[in-house]
């Protein structure tokens, strides 16, 4: 047996246990283009931190072709929101200076920034130039469908507007592979650009051949002039903004090869533990596993795309079978690099990726992917401060999401036991670690009201556990052998934890205002 002083040796030598990581997706499409949303985002970034917010994912910060472009819609990336380009100093999001201050705030409250990398292309160029193609069946790009000639592209990009100041580059044709619009003639194809060494990029998606096009001007990664821009701005915007990861847009469309080049000298300049996760969207798992396999070696993520279709499903089918919710994800095949999440602003109503999910069912996903051992989740800020715009919606799970979030900050720890025993109602309890002790047990049905006899631990014997999100009413008293009978309403959820420190913030976050009592 140990002695007193050992057994406080023995204490004392244990690794502390993490909090939990949460990404916020920290936009949604239809956010007013007011100009001042990186002050938005510097206002709450405390008050998110408070309710267990670790990381924030940024809208792409760099000039879009118009004052109202989410940055998908890239002119240049080194105008931050600096330089009078494209109708506007400012872009969607706000001026370089209070992006700066973003970070300065973020990194005093301790939130991580990912900054959402556009690298596939270019938009609004500033002049035409003259190049040879050919166009590309748009349904087979490997396919010519016209002989080689001339067109008048959109492809010199000078910028007027910031001159030579971070960089000197100027594109044109030669450094990008191929366009969609030819104004002398004002015809609309996919124009493959022909020159010496030029050809798609070989390590894409072979959907329609070959996948290299999406949109506008394609960049062309294989040429040096490009990954020199591209890998200097990257440490350049890296370290201005003391960013910790980039999130990759359209990975699927861009040379693998080049993007781990760009991981590889992020990690040597910035920082070794630089987080990256890519738009790999695709309900293929198969896919997505081997495009991990391909970057092996790298540490990269991506987002759970099948698992965002089955919460889709799971919420529109009657009787759905909750222990099937898994099944083919990411999360399930290969956790360490599966961030899980239930929308974006790609598959949020209206948009081309549309994945709708039922009301009902959100708090369900929500603490599917919240409150269990695996993947890295990311919360849609559309889900948890509401939709703006034409098509304008309420925050989610009935305004609770926050407290979700919470409850993984405070509980989500330690041993996962599953009670995934019956269809249209699960369970599983947490059951904590020696300086997290608390756990939870979380009960939910897809039909009629849930119950779930769960063990959470003899060490409880006696403890009072309420729901904290208050939708189950009652009390449940944990037996002499650990076991106790959780219930949940009907088409929802419970989170049952005991009476401990923490439960006074629960029910204070308020959309719009942040976390906090008013």
């Amino acid at each position: 047996m140990l002695s007193h002083s050992a057994t406080n040796m023995a204490e004392d030598n244990k690794v502390p246990t993490e909090e939990n990581a949460t990404m916020l997706q920290a936009f949604e499409w239809y956010i007013p283009d007011d100009h001042t949303h990186w002050k938005r985002l510097a206002r709450d970034a405390g008050k998110y931190r408070e309710i267990g917010i670790t990381a924030m994912w940024i809208p792409p910060p760099t000039k879009a072709s118009a004052p109202s472009g989410n940055g998908y819609d890239i002119y240049d990336l080194w105008d931050l929101g600096e330089f009078d380009q494209k109708g506007s100093i400012a872009t969607k999001w706000g001026h370089k200076d209070d992006l700066v201050a973003l970070a300065n705030v973020a990194e005093r409250a301790g939130v991580l920034l990912y900054a959402d990398a556009v690298l596939n292309h270019k938009a609004a160029a500033d002049e035409t130039e003259r190049c040879r193609v050919a166009e590309v069946d748009p349904e087979d790009r490997t396919r010519f469908i016209s002989d080689p000639y001339e067109i008048e592209g959109w492809l010199g990009f000078t910028f007027p507007g910031r001159g030579d100041k971070y960089s000197s580059m100027k594109w044109h044709w030669e450094h990008f592979s191929g366009t969609d619009y030819n104004s002398e003639n004002e015809k609309t194809a996919i124009y493959k650009i022909l020159g010496d060494f030029k050809s798609w990029a070989q390590s894409v998606d072979n959907e329609k051949g070959n996948f290299d096009y999406l949109m506008f001007a394609d960049i062309d990664h294989s040429h040096p002039d490009v990954k020199k821009d591209i890998n200097d701005w990257g440490i350049w915007i890296a370290k201005l903004l003391s960013l910790r990861g980039f999130r990759f847009d359209a990975v699927k469309h861009f040379s693998e090869e080049y993007l781990a080049e760009f991981i590889s000298v992020l990690k040597a300049n910035v920082h070794e533990d630089f987080f990256f996760v890519g738009e790999f969207w695709k309900d293929s798992l198969s896919d997505m596993l081997a495009y991990l396999d391909r970057l092996d070696g790298h540490k990269f993520s991506l987002f759970d795309a099948p698992l965002v279709y089955n919460f889709s499903q799971a919420s529109k089918t009657e009787s759905y079978d909750l222990r099937q919710v898994f099944d083919g994800t990411l999360v399930q095949a290969r956790p360490i690099a599966a961030v899980t999440l239930v929308m974006n602003h790609d598959t949020q109503p209206h948009q081309a990726l549309e994945a709708p999910i039922e009301g009902f069912f959100k708090p369900l996903a929500y603490a599917l992917i919240l409150l269990r051992r695996d993947g890295y989740p990311c919360v849609f800020w559309g889900d948890l401060e509401g939709i703006s715009g034409e098509f304008k919606e309420e925050p989610s799970c009935g305004g609770q999401l926050a407290d979700i979030i919470l409850a993984r900050k405070l509980y989500a720890y330690g041993t996962q036991d599953d009670y995934f025993d019956y269809a249209t109602c699960v369970g599983w309890v947490r059951r904590g670690t020696w300086d997290r002790p608390n756990g939870c047990a979380v009960v939910m049905s897809n039909a009629g009201e849930g119950e779930k006899r769960m063990f959470v631990g003899e060490e409880h014997e006696g403890e009072i556990w309420t729901d904290v999100l208050g939708w189950q009413r009652g009390e449940v008293h944990i037996g002499a052998d650990g076991f106790a009978d959780f219930k949940c309403p009907a088409t929802s959820m419970a989170i049952w934890v005991n009476q401990v420190p923490g439960r006074d913030q629960f029910g204070t976050f308020k959309a719009g205002k942040g976390f906090g009592k008013e």
